[in-house]
């Protein structure tokens, strides 16, 4: 049951990557049909990054409200309303609307699922985890590539991966059971084997533990040289 749960967490987050180095494989492209300044890819990306970064900041209350399956679910539905209105845009303005749906959507899952798998399953998962993500964010300009060669269009290639996301949309929400189960599970073994006070996290006194600060300016760093190669 647990495996079963985290199979599709790891393909959630394969996922996750797929429209996430697609942009800048499909600009050139893009560019020159929707007559977009060049520098507009920068704003698309940096509107993401918002919209990430607000969903993360609010992940906390709706997962503890939700629970991380109802999260997870609504969150990648946004995430193709973000891409089917790529796939839909006739201007470069209609791109940065729908960046929006596109970045909450993808800060959200994102944030759910390293919780879950980091409350719920061995430490060595979260490699595995971001391993898959790396699979995913692979794919999506070979799947660019490859609608390409064949005299296809950019926006055939948003749409199959909207098309994916919608599909995992059905899974998630088919297995709402199995998170709420799996959880509940760790939750008694966890009475059953542990002693001593639990100290809930949230946003003000996770800044007060040492070294996150040092931690999120480093990850700053990171996630600027990832999306700049990426572009």
């Amino acid at each position: 049951m647990a495996t079963f749960l985290l199979i599709i967490i790891y393909i959630a987050f394969i996922s996750l990557g797929l429209p996430d180095a697609i942009l800048g494989a499909a600009w050139p492209i893009m560019q020159v049909e929707l007559s977009a300044p060049l520098e507009a890819a920068g704003l698309l990306y940096g509107m993401v990054c918002v919209g990430t970064v607000l969903s993360s900041l609010m992940s906390g209350p709706l997962l503890k409200r939700f629970g991380t399956g109802k999260v997870t679910a609504v969150s990648v539905m946004l995430t193709a309303i973000g891409l089917f209105g790529f796939n839909a845009a006739e201007s470069v303005y209609w791109l940065l609307l729908f960046t929006l749906p596109l970045g909450l959507g993808a800060g959200a899952v994102d944030a759910g699922l390293n919780d879950y798998v980091a409350l719920h399953y061995k430490a060595h998962h979260m490699n595995w985890l971001h391993a898959f993500w790396g699979i995913g964010a692979t794919m999506g300009p070979l799947v660019l590539g490859r609608f390409l060669t064949v005299d296809k269009t950019w926006r055939d290639a948003y749409f199959t991966i909207a098309i994916c996301q919608i599909v995992l949309v059905i899974v998630i929400f088919v297995t709402l059971p199995l998170w709420t189960k799996v959880a509940n599970n760790q939750a008694k073994f966890e009475e059953n084997t542990e002693e001593g006070e639990t100290v809930e996290l949230y946003n003000g006194n996770i800044f007060k533990m040492p070294g996150v600060k040092w931690a999120l300016l480093t990850f700053i760093f990171y996630v600027g040289i990832e999306q700049t190669v990426s572009l």
